[in-house]
């Protein structure tokens, strides 16, 4: 039932006596008085187990009564009840509460005495701090909790022994119990408030203690989070101990009560009006409390990734497991959900995500993956990816973001977690702040023993596929040492045809852009030239990167038309060109400049190309050096072949084209450097692979290629 609410006349009576809620004004100057009581003296002590020995005593004794006096409102099982009486004995028990145990005897007598008849709602609380005044604020409040306990048990206690007990009969005879009980229907209200205001504070109380007990090596008291709290901690033990007060003033005056409507729902508004005050300071400060816990969790994976580790499992559960679910992934093959321990001592890769993401990316990495899960006896065959999806946690979950998560999940072979939700916020800051993700997908790879060797791999991936295992940067290293600038680090990873070619002796050109009047001006000029040079020659379109409509269609038109080889396949395209944006995020991870690094000027010229408006095209034969040039450069220096055709018999097709196409290099140049979103990193100077001069430092909006 209900606590009732009283109206009217009724109202006006709870302004009288000490029942009387304190005003604004009032509440200021009882702080003011609150605060020059305390005057802790340093000792510390440790509480955390009490608030817990209360709850479990208020639990116990609000069980159902003989005549039902009182209805618990929550009632906990047996073996909770047992937990608790087994993590704490009696011997530690003791100890922890024998510092405190005059104390708590002493409120006990003060409450005994001041809440006893006609008491002062002010002055009692007051006389409380006072006898407090040495200990912090949380000691304050749990110690007049643990002294209410003893005054509001030992009634119910009586209570409950009075029918079958002769020695709590007797004692309830002189404590007017039986009467009570005859009129526990109409008390009824009162005490469901009064269960209502112990349980509020109960809850703040615990709150309290729990913002002390945190580790400080993982949150300080100038955390912001904290200093919030800490400010509105004496209001909230006021309110905590104002309330014990008036709980205690009820229980102690049970033989007093009159049976007057108006009397009764004035103690019950009381009660009631005192467990909405105290539950909105313990919603405020439970919101700080995950703030905190957050903070905490954040502060920890700092730690842990900052931390050699004997194994892997520590830093995974405390990244994707902070609320222990056993079985927190999920194994799409089977179906069924997975622990962590299947992870031990792997390589594992987290393929961290949006929930909407690149079709493109997800496609080839996971043929890099099948390929590397073919041979188990391989070293690749020893890693295992985990899907880790973002989700914003402003945003509603619902039936659709589910049937897209779940939908997404079925079609990975990898492991993903159970659930998005799995990952805590804490987890999802500390993967933006440190490992850079923002929407673009990453591969993060942890070590064995849950090192971060990279903080994405996919860029090692897209270049050397499963031979850049185990993703680290030594080993970055080592594949670029055994690189040179040709054909093959370009594309023939990409379409195994290129490889056949080379292994003919073939000139192989690449070319691009996207105006289908210069392509066929380009390619019929220069299959006219290798003619006249004498050369065996295959031309590949590779169109441009975000390939859209347009490229398509220059696609079609080129195959219709029979005037190169075509990647028909627009994911190729992509591939092709976010290939060359890995190169780059490579050579800058590194270190590497233009300036110092040859691979890496050759890599900037080709995405220069990429973001000019003319066409482009580069040539080479076999493992040798390339000729390259933009569309109009190119056509013109294939126009004037017959002005460098004996130096192409002399030194050979490429070199004399490339010595030509240097010639009608002018001074007057523009070239467009634009780094892709995959693009990680940006340096602070990046001089132009042609001229050597610094180029301008610019942010480029471009809506598509359209």
């Amino acid at each position: 039932m209900a606590a009732i609410v009283p109206a009217g006349s009724a109202r006006k009576q709870q302004a009288r006596g000490d029942r009387i809620l304190f005003s604004t004004s009032d509440d200021n100057v009882m702080m003011e008085q609150i605060l020059s009581t305390h005057t802790p003296d340093g000792r510390e002590f440790y509480i955390k187990p009490i608030p817990l020995i209360i709850e479990d005593i208020m639990h116990r004794a609000n069980a159902p009564l003989p005549g039902a006096l009182l209805s618990a409102t929550s009632q906990r099982k047996e073996a909770q009840l047992d937990a608790v009486d087994e993590k704490l004995s009696h011997s530690g028990l003791s100890v922890i509460l024998e510092p405190l145990a005059h104390t708590i005897n002493k409120i006990s007598i003060e409450l005994y005495c001041k809440c006893s008849g006609e008491g002062n709602a002010q002055a009692t609380p007051l006389s409380l701090f006072k006898i407090l005044s040495r200990y912090p604020w949380e000691v304050k409040v749990v110690v007049a909790l643990a002294a209410f306990a003893m005054i509001y048990d030992e009634f119910q206690l009586v209570a409950q022994l009075y029918p079958t007990n002769p020695l709590a009969k007797s004692v309830a005879d002189l404590k007017q119990l039986p009467d009570i009980m005859e009129r526990a229907e109409s008390l009824e209200p009162m005490f469901q408030s009064l269960v209502s205001l112990i349980k509020a504070v109960l809850d703040l109380t615990k709150c309290i203690v729990e913002f002390k007990s945190l580790p400080s090596q993982y949150i300080s008291p100038d955390t912001p989070e904290m200093v919030t709290v800490t400010a509105h901690i004496p209001i909230a033990v006021f309110w905590t101990i104002r309330s014990i007060v008036a709980c205690a003033s009820i229980v102690m005056n049970l033989i007093g009560i009159s049976q007057e409507y108006i009397v009764l729902t004035t103690e019950a508004w009381e009660l009631y009006s005192l467990s909405l005050k105290v539950n909105n300071i313990h919603t405020h400060f439970n919101k700080q409390l995950s703030l905190c816990h957050q903070h905490i969790a954040y502060r920890t994976l700092v730690w842990l990734f900052e931390t050699p580790q004997t194994d892997n499992i520590k830093v995974l559960k405390a990244l994707i497991n902070p609320k222990d679910d056993q079985l927190p992934l999920f194994e799409s093959s089977t179906k069924r959900r997975v622990s962590i321990d299947a992870l031990r001592r792997k390589v594992v890769l987290l393929f961290i995500s949006e929930l909407d993401f690149s079709q493109e990316e997800l496609s080839l990495f996971d043929a890099m993956y099948r390929e590397s899960m073919q041979n188990p006896s391989r070293p690749e065959g020893h890693q295992q990816v985990v899907w880790l999806p973002i989700t914003d946690r402003s945003i509603p979950w619902n039936e659709e973001k589910q049937q897209q998560f779940v939908k997404s999940q079925n079609t990975m072979p990898w492991l993903s977690l159970h659930h998005p939700s799995v990952l805590d916020t804490a987890a999802i800051k500390y993967i933006k702040d440190y490992w850079h993700f923002t929407k673009k997908p990453i591969v993060v790879v942890l070590d064995q023993q849950g090192k971060v060797v990279n903080l994405n791999a996919l860029h090692m991936m897209w270049i050397w596929g499963t031979g850049a295992y185990p993703y680290t940067s030594s080993r970055e290293e080592q594949l670029w040492k055994e690189e040179a600038w040709r054909i093959e680090l370009l594309a023939h990873s990409i379409d195994p045809v290129i490889f056949d070619w080379i292994c003919k002796g073939k000139h192989i050109c690449l070319y691009g852009g996207e105006n289908i009047d210069w392509i066929r001006k380009f390619t019929t000029t220069l299959r006219s030239v290798a003619r006249g040079a004498n050369i065996q020659l295959e031309m590949l379109y590779v169109g441009k990167s975000n390939p859209g409509n347009k490229i398509r269609k220059i696609i079609t038109t080129i195959h219709a038309e029979n005037l190169s080889r075509v990647w028909e396949d627009l994911t190729i395209i992509w591939f092709f060109w976010s290939r060359l944006d890995s190169m780059w995020n490579s050579k800058v991870r590194l270190g590497k400049s233009v300036e110092s690094d040859e691979i890496m000027k050759e890599i900037m010229i080709m995405l220069c190309f990429d973001n000019s408006v003319q066409g482009w095209a580069v040539i080479s034969q076999g493992t040798g050096e390339m000729a390259k040039a933009k569309g109009e450069r190119f056509l013109t220096s294939l126009y004037r072949f017959n002005e460098w055709k004996h130096q192409s018999d002399e030194k050979g097709f490429v070199p004399a084209l490339n010595e030509f196409i240097q010639k009608l290099r002018t001074p007057d140049h523009c070239d467009r450097f634009v780094l892709s979103e995959s693009t990680e990193r940006v340096q602070d100077v990046v001089v132009c692979a042609e001229c050597g001069r610094a180029m301008e430092k610019c942010i480029m909006y471009r809506c598509c290629n359209e």
